[in-house]
């Protein structure tokens, strides 16, 4: 019983829980919703960060991932329960991780299309990474 209970729960969930692509703009930005940087230091230090932007590692360097780790991080950082986005350089990166979120946890997440490079070329507030 307990079983199905908990299958009829996220059944439910993942009925209401959806991906939303944007580019990021001031729009956007001025709603609010965090906003999680899943890339690396690395390229944190390279070009800063979104105004407001919440670090938060999903891959490695190589390419490698910690999925309990990252939840861990995201969940003491930001309300899972609302929406919330993510970005990475070019938003490749954030398909697969927003997806993932979306369909095996339920989360309502937005996709920022263009990543990094898009809130560049837009001139979009960046600020200095500062571990």
């Amino acid at each position: 019983m307990k079983k199905l209970l908990l299958l009829l729960i996220f059944l439910i969930t993942s009925l209401f829980a959806e991906v939303t692509n944007i580019y990021p703009d001031t729009a956007f930005l001025s709603k609010k919703i965090p906003i999680v940087d899943i890339r690396t230091e690395g390229e944190w230090k390279e070009t800063g960060i979104l105004k407001g932007a919440i670090p938060i590692t999903f891959f490695d360097e190589k390419g490698g991932y910690n999925i309990p780790l990252f939840l861990k991080e995201l969940s003491a950082k930001v309300d899972v329960k609302k929406p919330f986005a993510l970005i990475c350089h070019t938003g490749s990166r954030t398909k697969m991780v927003s997806s993932f979120l979306s369909q095996k946890l339920g989360y309502n997440v937005y996709d920022m299309n263009g990543g990094m490079m898009y809130v560049m070329g837009k001139k979009l507030p960046i600020i200095s990474y500062k571990k």
